[in-house]
């Protein structure tokens, strides 16, 4: 059997410049509330909370990123934590994530705050987060 959190780490590492440790991921997937949508080249970790809910990372293979697959995780992950009573998805993306970015919108998020200098980088200053939210109740795009 293939040991999950250090699979998911795997595949962050091959995704983000700071990726999560299996040890990370061991702790997220054991809380209650965390949604796991999982394909080959990808997964997306949720944690719903009472209405709401929050993508803790989407990280898609790089030979695999625009082919559908963050958007087929995002919807099932979205419809999961609308399933388990979530009204809103919420999420951070560094401001500079153009292709992030450009997937949430045509998901249907829009951008309702801002972090200054969230994201540190190795070069150079450190990025905003924008503060991204979904409401559930309205029909997802289709990806």
């Amino acid at each position: 059997m293939t040991d999950l959190p250090a699979a998911l780490a795997d595949l962050h590492a091959t995704a983000f410049d700071a990726p999560w440790s299996p040890t990370a991921f061991a702790e997220l997937l054991v809380q209650p509330g965390v949604i796991l949508e999982a394909e080959d080249e990808g997964f997306i970790l949720v944690r719903v909370t009472l209405d709401e809910a929050e993508i803790l990372t989407l990280a898609v293979h790089p030979e695999a990123r625009r082919t559908g697959v963050g958007a087929r995780l995002t919807q099932a992950a979205a419809a999961r934590a609308a399933a388990g009573g979530a009204d809103r998805l919420y999420l951070e993306v560094a401001e500079d994530n153009a292709a992030a970015r450009g997937l949430y919108a045509r998901l249907g998020f829009e951008t309702m705050g801002r972090r200054r200098r969230y994201y540190a980088r190795s070069e150079g200053p450190a990025v905003d987060a924008l503060l991204l939210v979904l409401n559930l109740f309205e029909p997802l795009p289709s990806g």
